[in-house]
């Protein structure tokens, strides 16, 4: 069982009382438990937040991958960000590959790794993505995050690629030991 879970059972029990229905919670309202527990289990979550993203390789029909540069940090990486609350990760892949991209899926990508990115922090988590079937919606937004982007033979990556996409692909591609970590 997870911290977060353990904890709010442990919160329930006490609140109804372990089997008797006797708790504490049978003489308080559903208001005031709420305002109780409702902190409680907020404050809670920042001991043990995790954040997730999601990255995609985005494979063209000649095996050239997706590659995309922002405005903001240097290099070459695989197009991605973050789940936002209350999306689903293929959700945020869906919509982070149109908005980096322009690329639209037309079917559902492939789960290939979930990986812990200690670069970021270390409760930074990464779902990678292979994408073979989709559409190029149109010309490839260009601006403030997204300076340039374009596909890539994975052999002969642009100068620049990061660690992290070159042994992604290597993975994908050449059948390396997947690792767990970013």
């Amino acid at each position: 069982m997870g911290w977060y879970a353990s904890r709010v059972d442990v919160v329930r029990r006490f609140w109804r009382g372990r089997r008797t229905g006797e708790g504490v919670g049978r003489i308080l309202t559903a208001a005031a438990r709420r305002l109780v527990i409702g902190p409680y289990l907020f404050l809670s979550r920042f001991r043990r937040a995790m954040t997730l993203g999601v990255r995609g390789a985005v494979f063209d029909s000649s095996g050239r991958v997706l590659l995309v540069r922002h405005g903001y940090v240097p290099g070459w990486y695989l197009p991605g960000g973050a789940v936002e609350v209350g999306e689903t990760a293929i959700g945020a892949i869906a919509r982070e590959l149109l908005e980096e991209g322009g690329v639209r899926l037309d079917g559902p990508p492939e789960l290939f790794g979930f990986y812990l990115n200690r670069r970021t922090s270390a409760r930074d988590h990464v779902v990678l993505y292979v994408c073979r079937a989709w559409t190029q919606t149109g010309d490839p937004p260009r601006n403030a995050e997204i300076v340039e982007s374009g596909f890539f033979d994975p052999g002969a990556l642009p100068v620049g690629a990061t660690g992290g996409t070159r042994r992604r692909l290597a993975e994908i591609c050449d059948a390396v030991t997947q690792s767990a970590e970013w």
